[in-house]
């Protein structure tokens, strides 16, 4: 798929002659101040070139998307984070155990388990029937979870045990600085109980490699550690005793499943006592940032890459597309993102897509619509005419193993959006659907590419089928082309950010109209 670079100027053709280190300099840095994003003291750059503002290019999410990756490193943080968002945005919060009051140019959002999320924009010429335009995404990535009993001692070491969470590259995962986040619960003084978030920023645990002195045939016979046995990281050596005050040695469970040093480092965090922790669910997360990196600064690097980009160019999407009254005036359809948990192991969970919260969201949002007017299947005529893009990563070709990709669908970074294609409907892409969206970006001048795996290989799958198959709604399944999917450090394209953004912001503004023009079933 050829490409049309929307947001950076090529870079320069470096002279042919001999060149100092400076004579270089000149020649990037001329480029990249024309091409860099805005510098910002939270955000990080893998290099140390300064940055400067761009000037002609549309405006770019990739600093927002650096900071939302930065801010979300479990799913429970990666909502919160959309729902401030979305608050500040204007967005009102919905429970799903009261009622709900809806208007037409209303925006509004709720949560499930603080880990799925569903928000949407009503338009002002809606009308019971009309359609939903979705995107949705899914908040979590393979990653090591704490067992419900953590504490564990290996020959004078106090260990963590873990339990893997997904298809991960788990080799990745060693001699890494490691540490925790997730949530807990805390008991009141009031006899009431608390759900609070808890990331804790400095490196706490590691796993390390055996050193090759006593492992000589590794680079031979390849790293295969035992998930079970090798893949527990370490926390401290064992001076448990120290950390345990005289009238802390009760028998309570938190205290017996977890370390007391763990729950000594987690009350300081969270400002509370450690008896006041009676549980957590908590992720091992990689502490290095996300920032920008390459020759030119033209990739992002960051773990979770799968799939918060997908989250956060949705997100930005919907609040964009409908933060003016006027954005909404027009608009006969309702705009929807919806970010689901548990995508890395099947959806099948009261916060997955394979649950029926979307399906009950579009129901209590055209029931609360009617107002008293009657009219036979409003919900059903309401999901005939819905669309949904299932926004999850994609395989970029890799230069050191092109031959694992299918000869005539190799998408590559910086290139668009790619569509994903499986005639075993392991992704949820028809015809039809794939013609619509890429009439958006041919009418915006977006590159898009398209990705079919070969008939060798094995193919993943997405909350696509899931919900095309559940809900009954057209679908369409795309994503950010990526390498070391699934690694603790991912990396994409900076432009690849900003063309799905500016493809999904499209969406959400004239696919209504666009859809209008085609006809299949009558």
């Amino acid at each position: 798929m050829a490409l049309l670079r929307l947001h950076l100027p090529r870079p320069p053709q470096l002279p042919t002659h001999p060149y100092s280190r400076s004579t270089l300099s000149s020649y990037t840095s001329t480029w990249l101040r024309s091409a860099r994003l805005p510098a910002v003291s939270t955000r990080r750059l893998c290099s140390t070139h300064p940055a400067s503002p761009l000037e002609a290019a549309p405006p770019s999410i990739v600093a927002g998307l650096l900071d939302y990756l930065n801010d979300s490193w479990t799913q429970f943080h990666a909502t919160a984070e959309a729902k401030r968002q979305l608050l500040d945005a204007g967005f009102k919060l919905l429970s799903e155990s009261d009622d709900w009051d809806l208007q037409p140019g209303g925006r509004y959002f709720f949560t499930r388990n603080m880990s799925c999320l569903v928000a949407f924009a009503i338009g002002e010429k809606y009308r019971v029937g009309n359609g939903f335009n979705i995107i949705a995404a899914h908040t979590d990535s393979p990653c090591l979870k704490l067992k419900p009993r953590s504490a564990t001692f290996k020959s004078g070491h106090q260990m963590l045990n873990v339990q893997t969470y997904g298809s991960g590259l788990w080799h990745t995962w060693f001699d890494r600085d490691l540490t925790l986040a997730g949530r807990v619960i805390l008991k009141a003084a009031d006899g009431s109980f608390k759900h609070k978030l808890v990331k804790i920023t400095r490196p706490l645990i590691r796993v390390p490699t055996l050193a090759i002195h006593l492992n000589r045939t590794v680079n031979s016979d390849g790293f295969k550690p035992n998930l079970e046995t090798h893949l527990v990281p370490l926390l401290a050596t064992k001076h448990e005793e120290a950390t345990i005050n005289s009238d802390d040695k009760s028998s309570s469970s938190t205290k017996v499943a977890h370390h007391p040093l763990l729950l000594q480092i987690l009350s300081e965090e969270i400002g509370c006592q450690s008896d006041e922790i009676i549980g957590m669910e908590l992720n091992v997360c990689d502490t290095q940032p996300s920032c920008l990196g390459g020759g030119y600064n033209e990739f992002i690097y960051s773990g979770r890459l799968d799939n918060l980009a997908s989250c956060y160019c949705a997100l930005r999407s919907l609040m964009d597309s409908s933060k003016a009254a006027e954005q909404l005036s027009n608009e006969k359809a309702i705009r929807m993102v919806a970010m689901f948990d548990n995508e890395e192991v099947g959806s099948d969970s009261m916060q997955g897509a394979g649950a029926p919260t979307m399906f009950q969201a579009m129901r209590r949002i055209v029931d609360s619509l009617m107002h008293q007017s009657m009219g036979e299947g409003a919900l059903e005529r309401a999901i005939h005419s819905s669309f949904l893009v299932s926004a999850d990563m994609a395989h970029a070709l890799h230069p050191n193993y092109s031959d694992k990709h299918e000869e005539c669908h190799r998408p590559e970074l910086q290139k668009g959006l790619v569509i994903k294609h499986n005639a075993n409907q392991r992704y949820a892409t028809s015809a039809i659907t794939a013609f619509l969206f890429k009439e958006i970006a041919r009418i915006q001048n977006l590159p898009v590419q398209e990705f079919v795996v070969r008939n060798d290989m094995g193919c993943g799958s997405t909350i696509g089928p899931i919900l095309a198959s559940g809900v009954g709604i057209r679908t369409v399944d795309c994503g950010i082309p990526q390498l070391s999917m699934h690694s603790i450090r991912e990396m994409c394209g900076k432009e690849d950010v900003d063309t799905t953004y500016r493809h999904f912001k499209a969406f959400f503004e004239m696919f209504s109209d666009i859809d209008r023009k085609l006809n299949v079933d009558f």
